[in-house]
């Protein structure tokens, strides 16, 4: 009888460590991916910023060699000036209307845009004919609405064929109106953004949802506010806050028509800080003026980061 005798098991063999060099520089790497950009970053975004902050505390800097620490006195200034306050007061009318007027219009035509009683052609050639005053810059805009509204532009030329008006009207000369002209402008050019996103929201609601809805016997109005308005929710949020940001910063457009005019009417806090700076060159207070802006905006961003968090 044969005896079995097992064969010793070898010990596993321990695999050494990777040299700690090699881990660290594995965990380096992300850092030198992203160094480009964060070099990118504090040379635009944040050495500007800190330097801007640092001229709104000091007297009028960039004029004078030896600038000297003033506090609060630039801030002082600005709150208290009061094309400061008019310009408070226009750019909140004037981004409070064209962010409502931009939701409102954006779903209407993207609920129009979306509707199943419109052919493929039809949506074809309406999308191309709401999407056109996006595709102008900001300059061809300016342009073409101070041609348009001109005493003898097409506009008071049409008015006064139907007898609205006796004679040329000067839209963007008149304290009166000029404000709420611009405004218009910015609500014509900046529509489309709205309605194409919130078509693109339109398109993603399952339509088990209104078959489930008009199965309980529900109307028109009633899957509206109860299944599109919730499912968009989200979408219109983001885009209210984005283009509050956005409008807030609106420079080019007020420039180009109206300079912040007549006297002082579509003054924006945009306008103000750059008459402030290259106008008057008082640069400290420009510096002051602009803190206070990048304040407010902070305050939106916030909101906004705060909103797609939740998201």
């Amino acid at each position: 009888m044969s005896s079995l005798t097992a064969s010793p098991v070898a010990p596993p063999v321990e695999q050494a460590a990777p040299p700690k060099k090699k881990t660290m520089a594995r965990r380096l790497i992300p850092y030198g991916y992203l160094s480009p950009t964060v070099i990118l970053i504090v040379v635009l975004m944040v050495i500007p910023i800190v330097m801007v902050i640092s001229y709104s505390f000091r007297d009028n800097v960039i004029v004078q060699d030896n600038s000297v620490f003033a506090g609060f006195a630039n801030y002082t200034k600005v709150l208290t000036d009061p094309d400061f306050l008019t310009a408070i007061q226009n750019t909140a009318v004037f981004i409070t209307v064209s962010t409502v007027a931009h939701l409102v219009l954006g779903l209407a035509f993207a609920m129009m845009l979306n509707t199943p009683l419109l052919g493929g052609v039809a949506k074809a050639v309406f999308r191309i004919v709401y999407i056109l005053p996006w595709l102008f810059t900001v300059a061809v805009i300016a342009v073409i609405w101070r041609l348009l509204l001109d005493p003898s532009g097409v506009v008071n030329y049409v008015l006064h064929t139907l007898g609205v008006v006796q004679q040329g009207v000067n839209w963007l000369g008149d304290p009166g109106k000029a404000l709420w002209v611009v405004t218009f402008i910015n609500i014509w050019s900046g529509y489309p953004f709205f309605m194409i996103s919130l078509l693109a929201g339109l398109q993603g609601i399952p339509g088990d949802l209104y078959e489930a809805a008009a199965v309980d016997g529900t109307n028109w109005f009633q899957r509206f506010r109860h299944v599109t308005l919730p499912q968009l929710r989200p979408v219109i949020i983001s885009m209210a806050v984005l283009d509050l940001i956005w409008t807030s910063q609106q420079f080019a457009l007020i420039w180009m028509t109206t300079g912040g005019g007549p006297l002082h009417a579509t003054e924006m806090l945009s306008t103000y800080t750059y008459k402030q700076a290259f106008s008057e060159y008082e640069f400290s207070t420009a510096a002051a003026a602009a803190v206070i802006v990048l304040l407010l905006t902070m305050v939106l961003a916030f909101f906004y980061v705060r909103q797609q968090r939740e998201r």
